[in-house]
């Protein structure tokens, strides 16, 4: 340990950061073997933890994780990918699902907001996320260099976000199939828009057509395999911005697996 301090104390900056990031491949490598013989951790525990943070528990309430946990079932020694992880919330719960010897890359754009970074980057400095590293990269090219063999991505309200931003989103999902070993799961949450929308209303309402997203996906050769209607709301006029307080949402979760 003295020795891996010592480097880390005389590397220059950018070295510094190439070298947590060979770091973590390292310690991923050695979790992927182990992640199929592990059963999934107790999800309910997990989110009573006593380090959580109360914003963190607040958010609980509004975004309701138990039921997507389950779904997507993430387990100790897994190697995750959390897409658009903004301020972290959800890469922490991925931490903790994979934790101990499982690893998670928040992945994030260069350009993300000033205050999203700043809480992302006070969240990656708790303990938990210790199995947890920043992956600054564009969505369309979202892999860092020499990490493959995911064995779980996650992609949570953001996908309609990539379809007014200068994305190349054939690749971005080209790009993630290739990053999953065969038989990983790609689980995707977003907003839903009309029938007919497609993309057309992913600036204005912020939702997109899950039949487009599914179909944008599927031609990257994911196979759909399973459906989450546990974010559902038929509440929802779906005529609004989805991130209006206090209005009734609808979202669609969709589960593809690499064949």
């Amino acid at each position: 340990m003295t020795g891996l301090t010592t480097i880390r104390a005389t590397i220059a900056p950018r070295t510094r950061a190439h070298f947590l990031i060979a770091a973590a491949i390292c310690v991923a490598a050695f979790a992927a073997g182990r992640a199929g013989a592990q059963t999934a951790p107790d999800y309910a525990s997990l989110l009573a933890a006593s380090d959580r943070s109360d914003a963190d528990r607040d958010a609980d309430e509004r975004r309701d994780p138990g039921p997507f946990l389950a779904f997507a079932a993430p387990r100790p020694g897994m190697k995750v990918l959390d897409m658009g992880a903004g301020a972290g919330y959800s890469s922490e719960l991925m931490a903790r699902a994979v934790a101990p010897n499982g690893m998670v890359f928040a992945q994030n754009p260069a350009d993300l907001g000033e205050r999203a970074k700043a809480a992302f980057q006070a969240r990656l400095a708790t303990p938990a996320m210790k199995n947890a590293i920043a992956a600054t990269a564009p969505f369309d090219d979202p892999v860092p260099a020499g990490v493959s063999d995911f064995d779980l991505i996650t992609f949570l309200f953001y996908y309609h976000d990539t379809t007014y931003m200068a994305v190349d989103r054939a690749q971005m999902n080209r790009k993630l199939f290739a990053a999953l070993k065969p038989g990983g799961i790609l689980v995707i949450a977003d907003h839903s828009a009309l029938q007919g929308q497609g993309i057309s209303v992913g600036k204005t309402l912020h939702r997109i057509e899950e039949a487009t997203l599914r179909q944008e996906v599927e031609a990257a050769g994911f196979r759909l395999i399973g459906t989450g209607d546990f974010w559902r709301n038929a509440a929802d006029s779906h005529d609004f911005p989805s991130f209006k307080r206090d209005m009734p949402v609808d979202n669609f979760v969709l589960k593809f697996q690499k064949p």
